[in-house]
């Protein structure tokens, strides 16, 4: 158990809170953030993170600044950095337990908390000094759980609550209702679901009544994979481009959301609506979905359809599965074979059960579910 620690801290102290990774892990920080705003109501809350994640933290009320830095900065912005921050913050939070954050941890705040590896692993003993509170999370346990750890060790109530992005345009949501919203294109190869699987999916989705709006980003490489994928479905199923904020009032209206391993299944999972996870070598248990109320039992590492609160972890269950691998390659454009052969049959079988609660709102309290291999 994490027991607080008494900072001696200012009525309206200056906090930064830095989460160097990508938008999936920068969403699954906010809550963390709430709880310290909470904690702190009168607190001057920054974040630090990498640029163009800071998008998925557009409008969220509990962040008064966000920072951000290059994912490979040049010496001069390093520089520029570090004087922008030094001794700029009477509390600096760092979220992770690598070297670049556990620096500008040391470099921004006179009090800093942070995570650090258990004892013995490479960096730990000079991250330990570093800190004023140094976290090591239980293993094997979820990412917002690990962070909760965070919250308690700075005296306040964990909210273990996502919070999404908003703000956007004023423009209307799409006007074919009911709707579901894929999202076929994960930020790494390795994470993809096979083209024969999703155009399966849209097919079986229109069978069923439902208007198919497909999302997707700006990078060109997406949008041609993209065309590929739905290149044969006509004009029945509907591309869009939103940003964060749009497509968090999108998810919310949606009557489901079928998605990979990616930043935008943590948003549908946050926003409360249907939300089906694709996982294929990485294990739900620990940076799965987090769902609308909370994980009250963690993802099991595997197994066929899972349910917790709003969210159905579908895998496609092999003896490797997970093998925490990049992939059957072991690099990032690499294929797997556990999401290569996942068919869309396997994956409507959630597809109904999410249908049925949505119609059936009393459904949506029954006990989670696990079929393990």
């Amino acid at each position: 158990m994490t027991r607080a620690v008494n900072l001696d801290l200012p009525a309206r102290p200056r906090i930064l809170v830095i989460t160097l990774r990508r938008l999936g892990d920068v969403l699954l920080t906010t809550p963390l953030v709430r709880s310290i705003r909470r904690g702190f109501p009168d607190a001057c809350l920054e974040m630090l993170v990498f640029r163009g994640s800071d998008a998925i933290l557009a409008g969220n009320p509990d962040i008064d600044r966000v920072l951000t830095m290059a994912e490979r900065p040049s010496f001069g912005e390093t520089v520029s950095l570090a004087r922008a921050v030094f001794r700029r913050y009477d509390l600096a939070v760092s979220t992770q337990a690598g070297d670049r954050p556990t620096f500008l941890a040391l470099l921004a705040g006179r009090w800093r908390i942070g995570v650090v590896p258990p004892v013995g692993e490479t960096g730990a003993r000079w991250k330990r000094h570093v800190h004023h509170v140094a976290i090591t999370p239980q293993p094997d346990t979820h990412r917002v759980t690990q962070l909760m750890t965070l919250a308690a060790a700075l005296g306040v109530n964990g909210r273990a609550e996502v919070v999404c992005p908003r703000g956007g345009s004023d423009g209307n949501l799409p006007a074919r209702k009911p709707y579901a919203v894929l999202h076929a294109n994960p930020f790494y190869q390795y994470k993809r679901w096979n083209e024969a699987g999703w155009q399966g999916l849209a097919h079986g989705l229109a069978e069923r009544g439902l208007a198919v709006i497909a999302t997707e980003g700006p990078d060109p490489a997406e949008r041609a994979y993209l065309d590929r994928v739905w290149g044969s479905a006509g004009t029945w199923v509907d591309r869009l481009r939103l940003g964060w904020g749009d497509l968090a009032r999108l998810l919310k209206e949606a009557a489901l959301y079928v998605g990979p391993d990616t930043s935008t299944t943590h948003l549908a999972a946050a926003s409360g609506c249907p939300t089906i996870a694709l996982y294929g070598p990485t294990s739900p248990r620990l940076i799965g979905p987090w769902p609308l109320h909370g994980l009250e039992r963690p993802w099991d590492p595997a197994g066929t359809i899972q349910r917790r609160g709003n969210v159905w972890v579908v895998q496609n269950p092999q003896p490797c599965l997970p093998c925490e691998q990049l992939g059957c390659e072991g690099h990032l454009l690499s294929h797997s074979r556990c999401l290569d052969e996942l068919t869309a049959r396997q994956v409507l079988i959630a597809v109904d059960e999410a249908l049925a609660t949505r119609i059936s709102p009393a459904r949506a309290t029954q006990p989670s579910y696990g079929i393990r291999p």
